[in-house]
């Protein structure tokens, strides 16, 4: 997509009532922060909320989250997206050195950036589902995925946001039927306990469930979706075959409907999604001014739900994330 285009469908989201737009660091290792900060120039600064995944990217330094690593990078953001904040700093993983030997360094840095005011909040990216998992003398010691292991940091670090990559495939487990099961909890259920917000990404599985992509679907070896397999794609497309029939074959309504079913079962949640143009853009928010009935809402979660068990049959719950 041309820059200009990129610009075009920022700009078109933004008309359409976007208000939280997500980057990060690596997202062409600046140039799409640029981007978005050329659209940032052409609107009020106080209509929309910026947020910005660190940690992926640790340059020449020890490790992503040293405090001259942090400093750095927040301020080539700033520099980058042409702003003097950033809304929601959002660490990318649980990684802080062996020990946690960056835990204390980077604790006491994102705390300075918010007394600075450079950083409005603090967020972590977590999975969809926090597998339970053993209780620890000592929590810092491992369970970098685990329900323990984010107990503890979030104890250590106060994050006010919790991002996770979800799609309405998922199931949601409470916390009292995740332990009395031993299975994992659901991020959103963890973020309800601890007070926090939840902001899902991928919320139409990399757009497998808009319908477009078949059995015969051809990703290039860089594509994430080149995991899956045609007997995946198969169980998809004939999974999604009762939506169609409901609201139509057109892939904007299937991502209408999955990305409407996102909002209305994680009503405190943001759902991001991704845009490619402004007609992309137009299609996401077609139909957003109207609410999902409960009748539409009781059958797009039986369909998912068939689909899903559909797919557990064929693998692993974790290919699907």
């Amino acid at each position: 997509m041309a820059d200009s285009s990129a610009v075009d469908a920022l700009l078109r989201a933004h008309a359409l009532g976007a208000t939280v737009f997500d980057t990060s660091d690596v997202y062409g290792l600046g140039h799409s922060q640029r981007l978005l900060g050329k659209m940032l120039a052409q609107v009020p600064r106080s209509s929309v909320r910026i947020t910005c995944t660190i940690g992926t990217y640790k340059g020449t330094g020890q490790h992503a989250y040293s405090s001259l690593n942090l400093f750095r990078q927040v301020e080539q953001t700033q520099e980058n997206l042409g702003v003097r904040h950033l809304d929601v700093l959002v660490l990318a993983h649980a990684d802080f050195g062996p020990g946690d030997r960056y835990l204390d360094e980077a604790r006491d840095t994102l705390q300075a950036l918010r007394d600075s005011g450079d950083v409005a909040a603090i967020g972590m990216r977590v999975p969809s589902i926090l597998p339970a998992s053993p209780a620890a003398a000592d929590p810092s010691t491992g369970h970098w995925g685990s329900q323990p292991r984010y107990d503890f940091l979030f104890e250590q670090l106060n994050p006010q946001v919790l991002s996770t990559a979800a799609n309405p495939l998922e199931p949601q487990t409470d916390h009292a039927a995740a332990a009395e099961a031993r299975s994992g909890e659901s991020v959103f259920s963890f973020a309800r306990r601890h007070g926090a917000s939840t902001m899902i990404h991928e919320p139409l599985l990399h757009g497998l469930l808009t319908g477009k992509y078949g059995p015969d679907a051809a990703f290039s070896s860089g594509d994430v979706r080149s995991r899956y397999t045609p007997a995946i794609l198969e169980i998809i497309d004939r999974g999604l075959e009762a939506l169609r029939t409901r609201f139509g074959a057109d892939p904007r309504a299937l991502a209408r409907i999955a990305l409407h079913y996102c909002l209305r079962r994680c009503s405190d949640s943001i759902v991001l999604t991704g845009i490619s143009g402004p007609e992309q853009a137009e299609a996401n928010y077609a139909g957003f001014h109207s609410e999902m009935t409960d009748d539409d809402y009781a059958f797009a979660e039986s369909t998912y739900a068939a689909l899903n068990h559909a797919l557990s049959r064929q693998i692993p719950s974790a290919a699907m994330r």
